[in-house]
């Protein structure tokens, strides 16, 4: 992921660089972080974990909005999110849905209660 984003800084110094991951295969968050840590402070997320990708066979949803607040909100960084109104969001979707919306938080909650 570094290399990544370097590189398109190297094309488009001036570019504010946003990233968009899928889960497909468990590591959308573990992408997005190591993008955070590459200096990238956009990323695109939706609520629920909800989403496909038309151009990706077997693209699963996008990476949980809430998942994402939880993990960099635990890591120290301030996002500004309410976290729990994402959560009860969706939750929300998943009841819409007729099944859970497949992020872990709209599942297990948040741990610790903080």
């Amino acid at each position: 992921m570094t290399r990544k984003v370097e590189a398109a800084r190297k094309a488009a110094p001036e570019a504010r660089l946003r990233l968009h991951f899928h889960d497909t295969r468990n590591t959308g968050l573990a992408n997005a972080y190591a993008g955070v840590e590459a200096g990238v402070e956009v990323l695109d997320a939706s609520v629920g974990g909800i989403g496909g990708c038309p151009f990706a066979p077997g693209a699963t949803g996008n990476i949980a909005t809430e998942d994402l607040v939880y993990m960099l909100t635990r890591a120290g960084f301030e996002t500004g999110y309410d976290l729990d109104a994402l959560i009860e969001t969706a939750r929300w979707v998943g009841d819409a849905l007729g099944r859970p919306a497949p992020s872990a938080l709209s599942r297990a909650g948040r741990f610790p209660r903080l």
